[in-house]
């Protein structure tokens, strides 16, 4: 669901709607040159691709970056990894931080 130009009543009502259904959720909105997006994806599984880190052995290579690791670009192995995004209005509960964007009073 991707909604925009909606006041924070309806985006919060709709936000725990699609939370509760598993459905994912998109809110966003411009004014002038400011402007917000909020995503909930729930519980998002993917899969990231590392490249394998192949570590150099001492004296086999002269100069500064023998002992540095260096990256091996033929050899990648899949990592599943797993995100929980929060709600819309957990995220508007949240105390704002010291130093405070233009942004986040459009939100509120």
């Amino acid at each position: 669901v991707c909604l925009t130009c909606c006041s924070r009543d309806v985006m919060v009502k709709i936000n725990q709607i699609c939370h509760k259904n598993s459905v994912k959720f998109f809110t966003g909105d411009v004014f002038g040159y400011h402007g917000y997006t909020f995503a909930d994806l729930g519980e998002h599984e993917f899969v990231e691709e590392k490249t394998k880190v192949a570590k150099v052995t001492p004296g086999v290579e002269d100069g500064p970056d023998t002992k540095k690791a260096k990256l091996d670009s033929l050899e990648t192995t899949m990592v599943k990894k797993r995100v929980v995004f929060c709600q819309l209005k957990e995220a508007l509960e949240k105390e704002a931080p010291k130093r405070i964007a233009p942004d986040y009073f459009l939100l509120q």
